[in-house]
C-alpha cells in the first residue's frame, strides 16, 4: 500500500506563486510515475503534471505549460509542484497520484492523495 499526504495548498492572489509537496510513504517512491492532478467544481478532474520515475521526462497540460513546474526528490520520497503566475481559473483541490505504469500521461492512476485546496482570488 502507498499513501500519498499533499500539503502547502492555500488562498492567494492573482500572480502569486506557490509550491504543493506530496511525501510518499509506503513502497519504494522511484517505482512510480508522479503526477499532480486537479479538480474545480463542476469540472472533471484534470491532470496537469506528470514527471518520470526519474525525473527525466514531465507532461504538461496546456492549461498550465510555461507557469507550473513538477519536479522530485527521490531521496525524500516527495514531488513537488511549483505554480506560478496564478490565475483564479488556478482554483481548485489538487491531488497528488502515482502509477506504476509506463505510459506518460498514464490513463488511470494507482493511487491518489486526499486532496489540497487552491484558491486564487482575482
Amino acid at each position: 500500500q502507498v499513501q500519498l499526504v499533499e500539503s502547502g495548498g492555500g488562498l492567494v492572489q492573482y500572480g502569486d506563486s506557490l509550491r504543493l509537496s506530496c511525501a510518499v510513504s509506503g513502497r519504494t517512491f522511484s517505482r512510480y510515475i508522479m503526477g499532480w492532478c486537479r479538480q474545480a467544481p463542476g469540472k472533471e478532474r484534470e491532470c496537469v503534471a506528470v514527471i518520470t520515475r526519474t525525473g527525466g521526462m514531465t507532461y504538461y497540460a496546456e492549461s498550465v505549460k510555461g507557469r507550473f513546474t513538477i519536479s522530485r526528490d527521490n531521496t525524500k520520497n516527495t514531488v513537488y509542484l511549483q505554480m506560478n503566475s496564478l490565475k483564479p481559473e488556478d482554483t481548485a483541490v489538487y491531488y497528488c497520484a502515482a502509477d506504476s505504469g509506463v505510459r506518460l500521461p498514464p490513463p488511470a492512476w494507482d493511487y491518489w492523495g486526499q486532496g489540497t485546496q487552491v484558491t486564487v482570488s482575482s
